[in-house]
């Protein structure tokens, strides 16, 4: 089966195309955007664009949306973490928690996956950890130099990505879906 990955971000392709092709499926990459509604949940943002895609291309597609949660901030930047991440990026989040002692926050990861003529699925992942105090690591893309998951003392950034996607928000999602996957599409 093919998958058609839709993200214009070149670093959530490189990480979830390694997961899928890892799982033996061909994955496609089409970088277009397409309309993210502003709604309170991942969940609604990820149906809408599904929606809207499979209208443009009749074929198996899949979409991510994530967020970093932080719980000093109220949730925030949540499901507006594209636009801040591109706004005041990880500089900003940090200078807003300065002086801040609770650095609880978590990541969660909406993936949403339709076929012609099907119903839309989705499979959610959060993944626990806290904010770093500065930025560390090179490795991964978005807030990952700020974010340390729960049990280890290192950044999403500094981690290898096959450790990244076996402990991060996008690898619990797609530990779902490709469950989902190999019940739907035995071969």
């Amino acid at each position: 089966m093919k998958i058609s990955l839709v993200t214009t971000n070149r670093g959530k392709f490189a990480e979830i195309g390694a997961m899928i092709r890892e799982k033996g499926y061909e994955v496609e990459h089409i970088p277009v955007a397409y309309p993210e509604m502003q709604a309170e949940s991942l969940e609604m943002v990820v149906l809408q664009g599904l929606e809207w895609l499979m209208e443009k291309y009749n074929r198996p597609l899949l979409v991510d949306d994530s967020g970093l949660f932080v719980d000093c901030l109220g949730g925030f930047p949540g499901v507006y973490s594209a636009y801040v991440y591109h706004t005041i990026g990880c500089d900003g989040i940090l200078s807003l928690m300065q002086g801040i002692q609770n650095r609880e926050a978590h990541f969660a990861c909406c993936l949403g996956f339709i076929e012609p003529s099907k119903e839309a699925h989705l499979f959610i992942g959060t993944s626990n950890g806290t904010i770093s105090t500065k930025k560390i690591g090179d490795e991964g893309f978005g807030f990952d130099p700020i974010f340390v998951p729960v049990g280890y003392d290192n950044t999403f950034a500094e981690l290898p990505m096959d450790v990244k996607n076996n402990i991060s928000h996008r690898g619990a999602a797609f530990k779902k879906f490709f469950e989902y996957l190999k019940t739907e599409h035995q071969e």
